[in-house]
């Protein structure tokens, strides 16, 4: 099926996201009036033979290889600094995830939404904002592409010095509970999936319409912050891409033994996210009551 160029607009194509992440987001309200999209199908079968639909995937793992190669190459910068005053330390580390969120958000966000991260993926899905064949492709294009670029930087990096690091993998620090790593998760993904929910929010923009918003830029934001209220607890994680493709090239138990904690925290995390935006930020089961 030929993609035509008229399709390469908001969410890529004829079968767009309900509610686009980033600039995307903002143009589709260009008046004050606001009508509430319709809910996302769970399966859209015309999405299967959409060039679109493919495309959005390999931006999704395109952007989240490029995440995890500049973010897991800092922690690794960080970590082989003879003192935190020769890097730039945990500040820069918290830089480089919320950093490059807004960047790669803003370059993606019209062609596949730029969730770049499971977490937010599953957190739109359950608002109905995209479908499940769309929800499940993005997560596995995005593990893939974390993957991958965990991969690359251990080919950087010198073998004893990248085992001995831990290769940049999520686990609970020592002096912290699991419950506490497992509760840092999920309020840092309620932050994050909160927020993304916020500044795409399209009746916001149809209401606000004279306040330009960059959506990219307050997502990055949150997760800047986020990373540094919780990276002495867990290393932060709140994307189970991010965590699961560096415990995979890492591949050691120490790696493992708390995984199950950057999966349950940020799907959790995001569900609440959503059920918050959902029923009490836009209380759209108590509409036409």
């Amino acid at each position: 099926m030929e993609a035509k160029e008229e399709d390469v607009h908001v969410g890529a194509n004829k079968f767009p996201e309900r509610q686009p992440i980033g600039t995307a987001a903002q143009s589709q309200d260009e008046g004050k009036d606001y009508k509430e999209p319709p809910p996302a199908p769970l399966f859209e079968p015309g999405e299967l033979t959409s060039w679109s639909f493919y495309r959005a995937g390999i931006a999704e793992f395109v952007a989240t290889f490029l995440f995890l190669y500049i973010t897991i190459l800092t922690v690794m910068g960080v970590l082989k600094a003879p003192n935190k005053c020769a890097s730039v330390g945990i500040q820069g580390i918290a830089w480089a995830f919320g950093g490059m969120i807004f960047a790669l958000v803003y370059c993606t966000a019209g062609i596949s939404g730029g969730h770049i991260n499971p977490a937010v993926t599953f957190g739109l899905f359950l608002a109905r904002k995209l479908s499940l064949t769309r929800a499940v492709f993005y997560m596995v294009m995005q593990t893939l592409g974390a993957i991958a670029g965990a991969a690359v930087v251990k080919a950087f990096e010198k073998h004893h010095f990248y085992e001995l690091n831990g290769g940049g993998a999520n686990k609970v620090n020592h002096g912290y509970t699991k419950g506490s790593g497992l509760g840092a998760e999920i309020v840092g993904t309620f932050v994050l999936v909160y927020t993304v929910f916020s500044a795409t929010d399209a009746k916001r923009s149809a209401r606000d319409s004279h306040v330009p918003i960059l959506a990219p830029l307050p997502i990055g934001f949150a997760v800047f912050l986020v990373h540094l209220a919780t990276i002495p607890i867990t290393g932060t994680g709140i994307n189970p891409a991010r965590s699961l493709g560096a415990a995979i090239i890492y591949n050691k138990d120490a790696a493992w033994d708390d995984h199950w904690i950057f999966w349950v925290g940020p799907f959790i995390g995001a569900a609440l996210a959503a059920l918050y935006h959902v029923v009490v930020i836009r209380a759209i089961p108590f509409k036409n009551k």
